[in-house]
């Protein structure tokens, strides 16, 4: 039987100030709690037996075998799996997230949980290890965005700081944006390494980190001059990005160049 104080720590942790007071976050769902085990430090776990015999080791502080009905009770989901975990939330080095060889999204007041948490997902499957975040974006620990990111969170480091001073330390790099009045991407030669700053859902990108950027990029719609709708969700457009920044990569080392 699960208690009452860990039902009510689990619907607290929904909020950021209660993840942040109490250092924990919570992860659900029997591939991605799977995932996060192997880079997070698990302080509480509730499983069924089921999921727990196909596991192996589990290095959780505490584990408590799910009972009828506990993980119903104590889910944020409206469908819940066979496994809900609390994790540690970890504390990673800005520094590490060096752009100068290797491709790094900063989002700029990205707000929309799903979004940030699918384009952590999207920064993972193209070998993206670090995105920086605007301090006003999502919180990637909030349940939502966790759930979103299927387990990349696992591979991806999620920093939050002042993006203008992060822009402006690596001013030497390569820095794109994304506009609706940029230059067509697929018409541009794209660098390896770099920044892709992806702008808020309605306003785009603001006008100070605007002014740091030095390639303008555009996804076309098509056909050229159709009407069509106003803009791509974000993290459409940073799938779209990502992908044309590995094709050109990978083009390249295909001819040796």
């Amino acid at each position: 039987m699960v208690s009452k104080a860990k039902v009510r720590l689990v619907r607290l942790l929904e909020m950021k100030r209660h993840r942040e007071a109490h250092g924990l976050f919570v992860a659900e769902g029997n591939k991605l709690v799977a995932d996060m085990m192997a880079a997070f430090e698990c302080e509480w776990m509730l499983a069924t037996p089921s999921w727990m015999a196909v596991q192996g080791h589990i290095p959780a502080r505490e584990l408590v075998v799910a009972d009828g009905d506990d993980i119903r009770r104590i889910s944020l989901l409206k469908n819940p799996q066979d496994v809900l975990a609390l994790f540690r939330l970890p504390s990673y080095d800005i520094g590490e997230a060096d752009p100068a060889h290797r491709l790094t999204l900063v989002l700029d007041a990205v707000r929309d949980p799903g979004n940030l948490g699918t384009i952590v997902r999207v920064a993972d499957w193209f070998g993206i290890e670090h995105v920086i975040c605007s301090t006003d974006s999502a919180d990637v620990f909030a349940p939502k965005a966790v759930q979103a990111t299927m387990g990349a969170l696992a591979r991806v480091s999620v920093h939050y700081t002042g993006i203008e001073q992060y822009l402006d330390r690596y001013r030497h790099v390569p820095v794109y944006g994304t506009f609706t009045d940029g230059d067509n991407i697929y018409g541009k030669t794209l660098s390896p390494g770099g920044i892709v700053v992806l702008g808020n859902e309605g306003s785009g990108i603001r006008p100070s980190v605007e002014a740091l950027v030095h390639c303008r990029l555009c996804i076309p719609s098509y056909p050229d001059g159709r009407d069509t709708s106003e803009s791509l969700n974000v993290a459409v457009a940073a799938a779209v990005v990502c992908a044309e920044f590995r094709r050109q990569t990978c083009s390249r080392q295909d001819s040796g160049f």
